[in-house]
């Protein structure tokens, strides 16, 4: 077997993905104890040098999912028996965004972290497709198909919770727990506002950026281009994110994510369409606010403070004990920034069996 690259087989369902998996984030444990192993790894053969491999601590496995456009490529962390976590990553954000986050939390559940389309190692949507909430629901639909999951957990961080809870109250007996970081659930607008946005998305979507040559940058350049376009991330954590979200050209690097991704349509409903949809959600929730994140804007805290408060009293009204609003002390990046802020209290909502109570 080449030292390089590993035959590896994923099932999905009834579907087979073979393709070559990179060494890196793996080690050869050959007289390592059992107790010292962090997972086993899927292998193709069951009685073969395989099985001397595992994951070094905290290092994920990298999956891909075949998609009619593609793929959709995730990483994996922990036992392939563990109940399963899906985590959701904000908007032109990738699954990179947990890499110091899921290490810290509990270690017997199966950790899968998903490049949504158009964002890190996914495939792009075909020329002409526009991306939008629909779209990313559908792919973590996709997703759980695959690995044949009946019933998960949710992290989302941002963009991610939202669409997390558009699967929750689309999907109630799929879900048994979500946890928000920086994010209500819900992006509610007065009615002339959406019926403005529909406008404008539907009418860009006539003038869809074209394929072009994309910007090459050195890879200090590219770092320097998304920590100007982001004051919330560290310079180690930008470096986290752009190692996924990158890819190497001639010259240097470009960004893998689509260009079209900036024309984000967030689902599009009032207040009190947001209110009746949190009533279909059977999971328990966690949502975690940062001091200084999404909601700390002048907007946030004066001429939208009212609905946030009517959302979490629409949580608290709808689901009881089975909602927890934690305020922490940070900004918008604080699970990838400082993640032991969050991990704590993500870790004991995983593990407290009384809070989970889809499908019962």
């Amino acid at each position: 077997m080449s030292s390089h690259v590993l035959l590896h087989s994923i099932s999905l369902g009834r579907r087979f993905l073979w393709r070559p998996l990179d060494t890196e984030g793996f080690e050869d444990t050959t007289g390592t104890t059992e107790a010292e192993l962090t997972a086993p790894v899927i292998n193709a053969h069951s009685s073969s040098s395989y099985s001397r491999l595992t994951f070094k601590r905290g290092a994920p496995m990298k999956l891909q999912i075949p998609v009619p456009w593609g793929r959709l490529a995730c990483l994996t962390w922990g036992p392939v028996e563990g109940r399963p976590v899906l985590c959701l990553h904000g908007w032109m954000d990738n699954a990179n965004t947990f890499q110091k986050l899921v290490p810290l939390l509990p270690q017997d559940r199966r950790y899968i972290a998903l490049d949504f389309s158009g964002h890190g190692q996914s495939s792009h949507l075909s020329p002409g497709s526009s991306y939008d909430y629909k779209n990313y629901v559908k792919d973590l639909y996709i997703t759980l198909e695959a690995l044949n999951y009946r019933q998960i957990s949710i992290i989302g961080h941002s963009m991610g919770g939202v669409i997390g809870t558009v699967f929750a109250y689309l999907f109630p007996d799929m879900v048994d727990k979500l946890g928000l970081i920086d994010s209500y659930g819900f992006f509610p607008s007065p009615l002339e506002i959406l019926l403005n946005r529909e406008r404008k998305v539907i009418a860009g979507g006539l003038h869809l950026k074209r394929k072009r040559d994309p910007t090459v940058y050195s890879p200090e350049g590219a770092l320097k281009r998304l920590l100007d376009a982001n004051n919330s991330l560290t310079e180690q954590s930008a470096r986290i994110l752009l190692e996924r979200g990158t890819k190497e050209v001639p010259g240097g690097v470009i960004f893998s994510r689509d260009i079209n991704v900036t024309r984000q349509l967030i689902p599009n409903f009032t207040l009190d369409q947001c209110l009746g949809l949190m009533k279909e959600i059977q999971a328990s929730i966690l949502t975690i606010l940062a001091s200084d994140g999404m909601f700390a804007s002048i907007e946030n805290r004066t001429t939208r403070a009212a609905q946030w408060s009517d959302l979490v009293q629409g949580f608290q009204s709808s689901l009881k004990e089975r909602y927890q609003l934690e305020l922490i002390q940070g900004n918008h990046f604080v699970h990838l920034n400082e993640p032991e802020k969050v991990a704590g209290l993500i870790g004991r909502f995983l593990q407290d069996e009384d809070s989970g109570s889809a499908g019962q």
